[in-house]
């Protein structure tokens, strides 16, 4: 290369790095006073920026909209609201309303007394709302009018009957407007505080429930504070940025990450009800966003919508979310004109996350060398049937090459130990369910993430699969999230979900896969597609028509039900249908050939 030519890509990669390093450095800053501050809490960061830009948009959405004085004013009305009804340290608040500023102002306020509020699912009804309310141990509930109807489903099935204060027009009982507009909204002193603490709890969310009831994970201030500060820093917020939210508020991401990032910073968050791939660019364009938070599946459903004039014409600087898969990274950046894709990975009660600042496609982050001490993870070789780790003859774990999946892992402690805090659920018995003990030392212990993950020669993680969703088939580990996304490129899929089922006589598990068949869909060109994009070993088996697939609020798919049933067609309603082992075709499945497969007369 002549020394007057410059080497595109080399420069490129160097602002890269530069940039990267830049934001981490700044998340570092902005968390690094949480451990010298211990009862500065959330709700004071609000109040800070109340005083120094008060008229600022703080939440926006449809319904209502808060500035930042609006905003610490209405917290301060909750925590003297729940001050005087005796809620405090111990107690615990269930908050049932829609996704509007007032709710982050509603747990922001009662955690500020030191109660803690537990942020109920709203598509939940009769026992799987009341097992929510029963694990928290509630002792009051605030519940918005829309609810209602929706709560006296899970009333008969109540543990305790816990204090109901209802908000909005037509409610019976204990209305809240009315208490909570009679409070000062001035900051409260500092006998109004109490001994809050950034350890203390201060919200219990819950997991999303795919393989039974939910689990209610600890959520201490301090790890509000860590959230809010890291993934501000890491996204370089400014007062001028605006952040899109469409996701649901009682889960961690949507709840947590997406406002206390931006509220960090003095930003504005959009609060969106919910996710309408019809809206959203109108949306972005209408509250002039700067930024907005994903999950994988959101981007996959704006890809498969219409285009629309909308769509390149905003002011996005960055998206910040999970689960984009590579297979749709830069489709997705270059029909939508996104400049930056921010990948990241964590679980809500997790003890780690990656980042993923350089933008390396398909990777969902790495740990910086200079974090390394502070936040150490592992990958160890998990056994793809029972899911539990490999040990050797010394008892320890054995950690994965890099290249080969395993489950991730992180060591449980604190930074200055070399490790990471896990706060648990409220049941104790599932919390140590997610520790793994004696892993490469005797003693040790690291909190089990549940992901098979590789790690590439970069120092980059890849997510593979859930621990349990991977299955061993023709003496081969078949991941179901790679077959899942080959199902889904596939002309006239609309959803897939992929799942291995057990066959009589058979080692392992046989792939199978519910689709749902949209206008356009064929059988055989379903078949040719998989085989010009996957193993022998890893071709669905099996395969049954759904007219649509059962997933949580935030798309993931719920699937205990389908492996249940598996391909039996007097418990299937659904068409089922088999891969004949000598044409390759897919031939339907009735009595007779279930019965064949099941005695083993056809051979898989």
């Amino acid at each position: 290369m002549n020394a007057g030519v410059i080497d595109r890509s080399t420069e490129d990669r160097n602002s890269r790095k530069s940039s990267a390093a830049k934001a981490w450095l700044k998340a570092i800053e902005l968390t690094s006073r949480i451990e010298t501050e211990p009862h500065r809490l959330f709700a004071d960061v609000v109040e800070d920026w109340a005083k120094r830009q008060p008229q600022r948009p703080a939440l926006i959405s449809p319904r209502e909209s808060f500035t930042y004085e609006r905003l610490a004013g209405r917290i301060s009305q909750y925590a003297r609201w729940a001050r005087g009804q005796g809620i405090a340290h111990r107690n615990t608040v269930c908050l049932i309303m829609p996704t509007t500023p007032d709710y982050v102002a509603c747990w922001l306020g009662i955690s500020k007394i030191g109660a803690a509020v537990a942020l109920i699912n709203t598509r939940l009804v009769g026992q799987s709302l009341a097992h929510c309310i029963n694990v928290a141990g509630a002792d009051h509930v605030i519940l918005a009018a829309d609810y209602l109807d929706m709560f006296e489903t899970a009333r008969p099935h109540l543990a305790r009957a816990p204090k109901v204060w209802t908000l909005g027009a037509g409610t019976d009982g204990a209305a809240l407007d009315a208490a909570l507009d009679a409070m000062p909204a001035d900051p409260l002193s500092s006998a109004e505080r109490d001994e809050v603490r950034i350890d203390n709890r201060a919200l219990l969310i819950y997991t999303s429930g795919t393989t039974g009831l939910p689990k209610a994970a600890n959520i201490s201030h301090r790890r509000i504070l860590n959230w809010g500060g890291w993934f501000a820093g890491l996204t370089d917020v400014s007062v001028d940025d605006r952040l899109y939210n469409c996701l649901p508020v009682y889960h961690s991401v949507g709840g947590i990450v997406a406002p206390c990032s931006m509220l960090s910073a003095g930003g504005s968050v959009v609060l969106a009800e919910k996710f309408s791939a019809t809206s959203f660019w109108t949306d972005i364009l209408r509250f002039d966003c700067t930024l907005f938070q994903y999950i994988g599946e959101l981007c996959r459903y704006l890809l498969k919508a219409p285009i629309c004039e909308a769509e390149t014409r905003h002011r996005l600087r960055l998206a910040i979310g999970n689960g984009l898969r590579g297979d749709i990274w830069e489709a997705f950046a270059t029909r939508f004109a996104i400049p930056q894709i921010l990948e990241f990975y964590a679980a809500t009660e997790g003890n780690f996350s990656l980042f993923n600042v350089e933008g390396k496609v398909g990777a969902i982050g790495r740990i910086p060398p200079l974090l390394a001490h502070r936040f150490p993870a592992a990958i160890v070789k998990i056994d793809a049937e029972s899911g539990d780790p490999v040990r050797g003859q010394d008892g320890l774990c054995i950690a994965c090459p890099r290249g080969e999946a395993g489950e991730a892992i992180g060591r449980i402690g604190t930074a200055d130990q070399g490790g990471g805090r896990f706060e648990g659920y409220t049941d104790a018995a599932a919390s140590e369910k997610k520790i793994l003990r004696d892993v490469f030392t005797i003693g040790d212990a690291w909190f089990r993430t549940g992901d098979l993950m590789l790690l590439d020669e970069q120092g980059y993680f890849h997510f593979v699969d859930r621990v349990g969703d991977t299955f061993r088939w023709k003496g081969e580990n078949v991941a179901t999230s790679e077959v899942n996304d080959a199902i889904r490129d596939c002309p006239g899929v609309l959803d897939a979900s992929t799942y291995g089922v057990s066959v009589p006589g058979a080692d392992g598990r046989a792939g199978m896969a519910a689709i749902a068949p949209g206008d356009g869909f064929d059988l055989r060109t379903f078949s040719d597609h998989l085989a010009r994009r996957l193993p022998l070993y890893a071709l669905p088996v099996f395969v049954r028509f759904c007219r649509a697939l059962d997933a949580t609020e935030t798309f993931k798919q719920k699937k205990q039900q389908l492996i249940r049933e598996g391909f039996d067609p007097a418990i299937v309603r659904d068409p089922l249908f088999v891969k004949d082992p000598a044409s390759g075709d897919y031939r339907a499945i009735d009595s007779a050939i279930y019965a064949c497969i099941v005695e083993g007369a056809i051979r898989l």
